[in-house]
C-alpha cells in the first residue's frame, strides 16, 4: 500500500509542478526554480551521480547547470506535455558528455612550478659531462686514478702529490701520462672528443 501511495504523491506533485510551469507567464519566477528543485534534483542527482562516476561535485554542478537551463527555458517547457523529467534526464546527459568532450580536446593544465626546480641547460650540460667523466674514470686502474684525483681534481702539484700518496714525484708524472692516456680512450668510446 506504501507504493501506491508514494506514486500518487509523485503523480500529484508532477501535476502541480506542470500547473504551475504552464500557469506561468514568459518571465520564469522563484516558485518555478524552488519546484523544479525540490521535485527533481534528488533523482536527477540519482541519474547523474552514475554518469560521472559517483564524483559527486561534479554531479552537483551538473545537475545545478540542468535546472538553470530548465529555468531559463520555462516557456519552452510550459507547452510540453506531461512531466519534464525526461528532457531534465537529456539536458544533464548532454552536460556531462560536453564536459567529457571539453576536457578532451584541451590538454590537461599543469602547475609550472615543478619546472623551475629543473636546472638549467648549463647545469645538465654540466652533469651529464661529470658523469660521463666519473664513467671513464672508473675504467681507470687504481692508481692512475689516484693520481689524477691528486692533480687535476685536487689541484695538488707532482711533488705534493707524490707527498701524499708515498710515492715518488717520477712516478707520480709517469701514471699521470699513462692515465691521461687512458683518460682519452675510455672518453672517446663515450663519444667524447676532444
Amino acid at each position: 500500500m506504501g507504493v501506491r501511495k508514494d506514486s500518487v504523491v509523485a503523480k500529484e506533485r508532477g501535476t502541480r509542478a506542470r500547473h504551475r510551469m504552464s500557469a506561468q507567464p514568459s518571465e520564469p519566477d522563484e516558485e518555478l526554480m524552488r519546484a523544479l528543485y525540490h521535485e527533481h534534483a534528488g533523482p536527477l542527482l540519482a541519474y547523474v551521480l552514475r554518469l560521472v562516476a559517483g564524483d559527486r561535485q561534479r554531479a552537483e554542478d551538473v545537475v545545478q547547470e540542468t535546472l538553470i537551463r530548465a529555468w531559463k527555458n520555462a516557456g519552452s517547457l510550459n507547452r510540453a506535455t506531461g512531466s519534464v523529467r525526461p528532457w531534465l534526464v537529456t539536458v544533464a546527459r548532454r552536460i556531462v558528455i560536453d564536459g567529457h568532450r571539453s576536457r578532451q580536446a584541451r590538454p590537461q593544465e599543469v602547475d609550472p612550478s615543478p619546472l623551475e626546480v629543473i636546472p638549467a641547460e648549463d647545469e645538465i650540460d654540466k652533469a651529464l659531462w661529470l658523469m660521463t667523466l666519473s664513467d671513464a674514470l672508473d675504467d681507470l686502474t687504481p692508481a692512475h686514478r689516484e693520481v689524477l684525483v691528486e692533480t687535476y681534481f685536487k689541484g695538488r702539484t707532482v711533488n705534493e702529490a707524490a707527498q701524499t700518496l708515498g710515492i715518488p714525484s717520477g712516478t707520480v708524472r709517469s701514471r699521470v701520462f699513462y692515465a691521461l692516456r687512458s683518460m682519452k680512450l675510455a672518453l672517446e668510446e663515450r663519444g667524447v672528443t676532444a
